[in-house]
């Protein structure tokens, strides 16, 4: 498959977004089949490699939306998830897809409880599969399920055997979310240097180191991280979409020219679609990532914006709020009050002004609302004008 999005003798990294597979698999999460076509028109729009676009061997509405994803002639390249089974590789080629992801577990855990089976019979599966589907010009990635707790040895004769039976990639999943950056530099590093296949980062957020982890993998070699809208997914869920592609460009100068203008807009959409709240703390597209309180904070944004921002809140469809409440200076209220109320306070007027919001906020526990400032600056003109009036 090609890769969009990149620059000449730049490191190649392509973005699979599983939102309409694992992110739907989060507990409760349903999309309608004309939501799970908007996001991936938005996703393709955005610059995203990869669609994994759900599961057709479930057949019905599952494989009604694949067909009308491949109908719309993306620019991404569209794959269906499949388990290591015949049956379920046919559904996905009467789907049209170009590529699928072919899944089976590879830790003993797994295949001595889930699967009740042996090593080698996963290997044979896995074998069969890959071939099934290589001979009818799929592009291929295999997933080797809980690689994170596999035994190593047994994980790299895994992906070896993927390898010679034709497969593009090994999906290496962190599924219960257990690693850290290190020990997933460690494995990965290993897997790519000796086995010499892509290899695709599909990590979960159950420690809450989801993307640090994708980003230690790509560091190791891997050329593919998997990803969803917000980080939905199983769980604590996935490596967040929007958080993966703005680290990679600017902690690992690796700039894959996405539209990402329009990350808050997609992030938006896949939440009111999940049911799933966008909280104002989340990190690249939540809307605190650039409302600044603090005196010292929001003196040094209105000096210089880098002070305290890596990047533009336009770069991420957001903008910068100087919120004023009981953390606030008196620099951030007279440019609240020049530039949105149009009044141009002194010093004496901002420092009676801070002291009273200060008091405001303390009391009702919170930030202060436009309306409540300007209260505050009437009172303020009002007891001026009562002092003339006595004098």
């Amino acid at each position: 498959m090609t890769r969009r999005g990149e620059r000449n003798g730049q490191r190649k990294v392509t973005i699979v977004d599983t939102t309409l597979r694992d992110g739907e698999q989060t507990a409760g999460v349903v999309f309608a089949n004309q939501e799970k076509v908007r996001i991936c028109k938005l996703l393709d729009e955005i610059g995203v490699h990869q669609i994994e676009a759900g599961i057709p061997v479930m057949g019905g509405d599952e494989q009604e939306a694949i067909r009308e994803i491949v109908s719309l002639g993306l620019n991404a390249s569209i794959m269906a998830w499949n388990r290591a089974v015949i049956k379920d590789i046919k559904a996905s080629i009467d789907c049209g897809v170009d590529a699928v992801a072919i899944s089976i577990s590879s830790s003993d855990i797994h295949i001595k409880y889930k699967l009740g089976t042996t090593r080698q019979k996963v290997l044979k599966a896995m074998r069969e599969a890959a071939e099934f589907a290589k001979s009818h010009n799929l592009y291929v990635s295999v997933n080797a399920e809980d690689a994170s707790r596999t035994d190593m040895d047994f994980l790299l004769e895994f992906a070896r055997v993927a390898r010679d039976a034709g497969a593009d990639r090994l999906r290496f999943c962190d599924t219960v979310g257990i690693l850290d950056p290190f020990t997933t530099y460690e494995k990965v590093k290993r897997l790519v240097e000796e086995i010499g296949i892509d290899v695709e980062m599909h990590t979960h957020n159950d420690f809450g180191m989801a993307t640090a982890n994708a980003l230690a993998g790509v560091r190791a070699g891997a050329t593919h991280v998997g990803v969803t809208v917000n980080g939905l997914g199983e769980r604590a869920g996935n490596a967040a979409l929007e958080e993966v592609v703005m680290a990679l460009k600017y902690t690992m100068d690796i700039d894959l020219a996405f539209n990402t203008r329009r990350f808050r807009e997609l992030s938006e959409y896949v939440a009111r679609a999940s049911a799933r709240e966008l909280p104002a703390w989340k990190a690249i597209v939540g809307t605190n990532m650039f409302a600044h309180e603090s005196g010292i904070h929001a003196d040094g944004t209105l000096k210089h914006p880098n002070t305290y921002e890596v990047f533009d809140p336009e770069e991420v469809g957001l903008q910068r709020q100087i919120v004023i409440g009981k953390h606030s200076g008196k620099s951030a209220i007279i440019n609240k009050f020049q530039k949105e109320y149009g009044i141009r306070l002194n010093e004496l007027e901002a420092a009676e002004i801070l002291a009273r919001v200060r008091a405001l906020a303390v009391d009702l526990k919170r930030s202060l609302f436009d309306k409540e400032l300007i209260y505050i600056y009437e009172d303020l003109q009002k007891e001026k004008e009562g002092r003339r009036g006595i004098g």
